[in-house]
């Protein structure tokens, strides 16, 4: 949990699109979903600190691969009722399930790609050493 202090630090666009590593475009566009809803003030942006753990939330559903309706429901949990936790857990973790087995194929298939490049540049050099 963080402190009030932490609990009650804000950013703007460009300074918590700088510390996530995306653009503002990005945050803009995460708002116009209705996955954020920053404070305004005047005409700028201003997130707070559920903003902020809510971002870090799709950005990490993103990487893994999850799409902004997965994400939305993920995310959501963070805001949500106790009751519905347990719900919201299950489905997590069965979609990370999914993940790993999709990432788990990939690995498989990257290794075999990488020992069929390493056979043909070794075919590849035993012609050239043929050739002289």
């Amino acid at each position: 949990m963080p402190s009030t202090t932490e609990a009650s630090r804000t950013w703007t666009v460009g300074k918590l699109a700088d510390e996530l590593g995306v653009t503002t475009r990005t945050l803009r566009f995460y708002e116009a979903e209705g996955l954020v809803t920053p404070a305004r003030a005047g005409t700028s942006r201003v997130y707070d600190h559920r903003d902020r753990a809510r971002l870090r939330l799709i950005l990490r559903g993103k990487r893994f691969g999850m799409s902004l309706s997965e994400i939305r429901e993920i995310v959501d949990m963070y805001d949500g009722a106790a009751s519905s936790e347990r719900r919201q857990l299950e489905t997590l973790l069965a979609r990370l399930g999914e993940i790993t087995t999709d990432l788990q194929a990939r690995q498989r298939d990257l290794a075999r790609t990488l020992s069929e490049v390493g056979d043909v540049a070794a075919q590849c050099r035993q012609r050239l050493d043929e050739l002289g």
